[in-house]
């Protein structure tokens, strides 16, 4: 799978963009704040329909400008597929797949796939619980679809628990009592689903990041990554029926797959708390990596590859790892500078050289 082409209008600082693409490995040069970043953001928002930096839409569309507009020509196994979405700060997006429209975000999910590594996949390890959630959740969508329709129904489950728990103000009387049976019903078949899925993918995923770690600190970690539910002895359902009490009285959902996290251990221990940062940082490649080779073998389809200023972070040995790992795909890495001499490249879109900037547009063809 390779993006050959990427329009943007209006989109964060740029005013119009129209960038060819090379199918290898492809260096976005250019000074910190001309958007870089931005232009990786921008193709990671048609694999997944949201920004991998968490921002909301309103971010995404340059200031002045009424709306944003995102459009890529892929190539996926020699079937060509466009991809456009009009990103708008009050309204609903319009994203088109070859011209239809799509009504559902699950829709567009599954034609275009990306694997990003950022300087913030630090997060993974060192984070909140949150950002492993994200993380793992994110990775299922890629791994199908459908996934993407059971996160959503513990989020609507969860809001409406949650809702509901409020509304009460403690007092649990039939009303309030029958209602929760309900939603704590939905809440059990989609959350222990989400479960399942998780630790499934987990179980898959943790032979591969364990190979990828040795790799990266030359045998010297073992990576383990395994899923953490505190109501996964007892089950979900007795679980919330264990914890309505004090649910009612705090006013929100305090079991659950919400609440869950994925333990990261090296050699046994938390990586959070015993790692180094350059041993949590090889973790988080780690992570990527074998996320991205799991998509790959589950879907029958690479993902394009975007590194954003990774190899500034990374000292010269785990540079040499990580470039003899990135997998043989189309590739873009943004830099500030010259890039290490291990990084080897096809193609240098120099931003400053083609007249880009905070701004400012970038002309069709760049590739040099």
């Amino acid at each position: 799978m390779t993006i050959t082409r990427l329009w943007l209008t209006d989109y964060r600082n740029h005013r119009e963009v129209d960038l060819a693409l090379d199918p290898g490995v492809t260096l976005l040069l250019g000074p910190n704040g001309w958007g870089k970043t931005n232009l990786l953001e921008a193709v990671a928002w048609l694999s997944r329909g949201s920004s991998f930096r968490g921002a909301p839409t309103e971010a995404l569309v340059r200031q002045g400008a009424e709306r944003a507009v995102v459009r890529a020509e892929v190539d996926d196994g020699g079937r060509p597929i466009l991809l456009e979405a009009e990103l708008s700060p009050t309204g609903r997006n319009r994203i088109q797949v070859n011209r239809q429209r799509v009504t559902r975000l699950r829709d567009l999910l599954g034609h275009f796939r990306t694997t990003v590594f950022a300087p913030d996949d630090l997060a993974l390890v060192k984070g909140s619980p949150g950002e492993r959630r994200t993380w793992i959740d994110d990775l299922l969508v890629d791994l199908h679809p459908r996934n993407h329709g059971l996160r959503a129904e513990v989020e609507r489950v969860l809001r409406q628990r949650n809702a509901l728990l409020k509304q009460a103000r403690g007092r649990l009387t039939d009303d309030v009592a029958a209602t929760l049976d309900v939603w704590d019903a939905k809440l059990v078949e989609a959350g222990e689903a989400l479960a399942a899925a998780r630790t499934e993918a987990l179980a898959a995923l943790e032979p591969l990041a364990a190979a990828v770690s040795d790799r990266l600190t030359d045998g010297r970690s073992t990576l383990t990554a395994t899923l953490v539910a505190e109501w996964a002895t007892e089950g979900l359902a007795a679980a919330l029926h264990r914890v309505r009490d004090d649910d009612l009285r705090r006013g929100m959902t305090t079991v659950g797959p919400q609440r869950d996290d994925v333990r990261l251990t090296l050699d046994g221990l938390p990586a959070r708390t015993h790692a180094s940062q350059g041993e949590q940082r090889s973790s988080a490649l780690a992570l990527r990596l074998a996320g991205h080779r799991l998509v790959a073998e589950r879907t029958g389809s690479t993902p394009v590859v975007l590194l954003d200023d990774v190899f500034s972070e990374l000292d010269r040995e785990r540079t040499r790892a990580l470039v003899s790992l990135v997998p043989d795909a189309q590739v873009v890495v943004t830099a500030a500078s010259v890039l290490p001499d291990e990084v080897r490249f096809d193609a240098v879109m120099d931003l400053a050289g083609l007249g880009a900037g905070p701004g400012t547009g970038v002309g069709a063809g760049a590739g040099t």
